[in-house]
């Protein structure tokens, strides 16, 4: 089968499950019919299956202050024991728990009793910096061991991590810390990015230069060798005071309700919404789904996610799933095309790498390099895939099968978010007759519906609704930190208070499987990055010469969404005669220095007028037809329906 031929093969009706697959997978077709039969006694199963207890819960779910739950209640674990400790007392301290790739091409190899000697290194000397239960320690670091270790060193103390993408600046930074009230700061001098280094602990230092700034020490990891200023007393070189503790730590338990992380994700006020998981719960369901969804068998399989630790990608599926789990996995610090565009490829070929998790958006990327580049690798040892972030296009489905997959790897396309913490709906190899392009169904013990504008659930094959959640899950958002009443507002008003909004438009097809559309709120997806326009559109609105800004996700072949801005400007600020391309380039820059590279716009267009309905809300659905080159639709609502038809002739279109 040629590249040509992907789109024909689309109409393969379906891809039944192997039946030698079948018989060694850990889903199974009668998880569905026993978590639909007791839903609470399945999740009590599962939490008692895949955690260690030091006291077990008597309480599954209580759900009596919705839409606030609590999971477990009574249990008492320590996350870090579940995820390193219990795998060494069980006489698996000399199985790898993390093979490590930088860069650099420096590998290391790292087994469950060196994980656990380190782990417990970083615990006394953040004990010693003054660490403590419900502290919050901020992390702003690449790729790379002391990562996993500082993540795990935080549960292990009881105190709440907070990851910050190591692409944000230090303005987001910034507000991130403030709100999270965070004690300690861990990061590195700089981080290898395609083969070069780049500062960050420079963005950490401007953070905190605000006078609201909490953080009394900063922890700092040696990576790049990069030169950096420093703060006597409160700078301090990890070098300095975590190779000399002790390797020894005693564990505490701490109640399933414990918070454990916040992760901070865009929200349409502009304002980051500080989402928080708390410890068994969301332990539990991300150690259930790596189990069932991708199949891993620890005995057995290498295991590769290749999102960053910044994202709840790389929380629930590096570090919290895989590792409770008593897995092997792959831990990779550079770029898919560094120092060549086969890496990805040369990795798995190296490692023998089993399953494989990685996002839409790169997925493309290689599609769009060609098939002769993986074609020169060794990728025999793969027997599960994986997509995240965002929706698959058949065609790109059909491509990884074939030439990651050997056209025989089932492919788990799973949809989730930050806040439902871990896979909510997804085929399970073995068991689900596979469709390209669409998540399938809820995954046993989740429960969805899509429901019309009205809010009632329909089943109709093709129509357009919005996918809801409709039970408590348990690794469920506790809420957003500090502000219960946002978290009510956002997720639980839309349609009342029993259903949780996701924000995502859906569709059922004609066999009933979901088909995710992308979303439906002013939050974009940039390669599985949630960005909110409204952030995006404050950022504009901070440069002098900008009077005002809308901003819209537009398709884009390789990221799934793009951002695409019109800004009006000031009339006393700008120049008859201004180069509109310079300024267009100084506005993506600026946007890149306020938020992060990611949020820069693919375009900026300078217009005189924005679509305004006569209460003075931006259409943005019509900039939206503008920015993916569409005829314009219904403008009966705006004002001045005229101004459509200046914004056209303003863009020479």
């Amino acid at each position: 089968m040629t590249d040509d031929s992907l789109s024909t093969h689309l109409d393969r009706a379906t891809l039944e499950p192997d039946p030698a697959f079948t018989a060694q997978a850990n889903g199974t077709q009668d998880m569905y019919a026993a978590a639909e039969a007791d839903h609470e006694g399945f999740w009590a199963e599962q939490g008692r299956k895949y955690l260690t207890w030091a006291k077990d819960f008597d309480t599954t779910l209580d759900w009596s202050q919705a839409p606030f739950a609590q999971w477990f209640v009574g249990g008492e674990l320590n996350v870090a024991y579940n995820c390193v400790d219990r795998h060494v007392e069980a006489g698996n301290g000399d199985r790898v728990a993390i093979h490590f790739e930088g860069d650099q091409g420096d590998t290391r190899t790292i087994t469950y009793a060196d994980l656990q000697r380190e782990v417990n290194k970083v615990a006394n000397a953040l004990t010693e910096l003054g660490v403590g239960k419900g502290d919050t320690v901020m992390i702003y670091m690449p790729m790379i061991p002391e990562t996993v270790f500082t993540m795990l060193a935080c549960a292990r103390l009881g105190a709440i991590h907070s990851l910050v993408f190591g692409g944000f600046s230090a303005e987001a930074l910034h507000t991130r810390i403030n709100d999270a009230q965070a004690k300690i700061a861990v990061t590195t001098d700089g981080q290898w990015r395609r083969g070069k280094p780049a500062p960050l602990k420079a963005a950490v230092d401007e953070a905190l230069e605000h006078a609201d700034n909490t953080v009394e020490k900063v922890l700092v990891v040696k990576r790049t060798g990069t030169d950096v200023t420093w703060t006597e007393g409160r700078d301090i070189w990890w070098d300095d005071v975590v190779p000399g503790q002790s390797d020894e730590h005693t564990p505490e338990a701490f109640d399933s309700e414990h918070p454990l992380f916040i992760l901070y994700t865009s929200g349409t006020t502009g304002k980051p919404k500080g989402i928080f998981h708390t410890s068994g719960g969301y332990l539990t369901q991300a150690a259930y789904t790596n189990a069932i969804v991708h199949d891993v068998h620890p005995e057995t399989d290498v295991y590769w996610c290749t999102a960053d630790v910044g994202w709840v990608t790389g929380h629930s599926y590096i570090v919290y799933g895989p590792l409770a789990n008593g897995a092997t996995q792959v831990l990779y610090e550079g770029t898919p095309d560094t120092p060549h565009q086969g890496r990805w490829w040369e990795i798995i070929e190296k490692y023998k790498v089993s399953i494989f998790y990685t996002a839409p958006t790169a997925i493309r990327t290689f599609m769009k390099w060609g098939h002769d580049i993986p074609d020169k690798f060794d990728l025999s040892s793969i027997r599960v895939l994986g997509s995240v972030g965002e929706p698959i296009n058949p065609e790109a489905w059909l491509w990884y099968r074939k030439y990651i997959g050997s056209d025989k790897a089932p492919i788990v396309d799973t949809w989730w978010q930050t806040e439902t913490g871990a896979i909510m709906i997804s085929p399970l190899p073995g068991v689900t007759t596979l469709e390209p392009g669409s998540a399938q169904k809820p995954i046993p013990g989740i429960s969805a519906e899509i429901l019309d504008d009205e809010g009632n659930p329909f089943t109709e094959a093709e129509k357009v609704g919005y996918l809801v959640l409709t039970k408590p899950w348990p690794s469920m958002l506790r809420g957003i930190w500090g502000d219960p009443d946002r978290y009510r507002d956002t997720y639980w008003s839309r349609f009342g208070p029993k259903y949780y909004f996701a924000g995502d438009g859906a569709k059922y097809d004609e066999r009933g499987n979901i088909w995710l559309l992308g979303r439906v709120d002013d939050v974009m997806n940039v390669s599985g990055h949630r960005l909110s326009t409204a952030e995006i559109e404050s950022a504009l609105v901070s440069h002098p010469k900008v009077a005002e800004a809308a901003v819209v996700g537009a398709n884009d072949e390789t990221t799934g969404q793009a951002p695409v801005a019109f800004v009006i400007l000031r009339a006393d600020a700008v120049s008859d005669g201004e180069d509109k391309d310079a300024l267009s380039a100084e506005l993506r820059g600026h946007v890149g220095k306020e938020i992060g590279p990611i949020a820069k716009p693919r375009n900026v267009m300078i217009v005189s007028e924005l679509p305004k309905t006569r209460s003075g809300k931006i259409m943005r659905r019509l900039l939206k037809d503008v920015a993916e080159g569409r005829d314009i639709g219904d403008t009966t609502t705006l004002a001045d329906s005229s101004v459509m038809n200046l914004i056209k002739e303003t863009l020479g279109g």
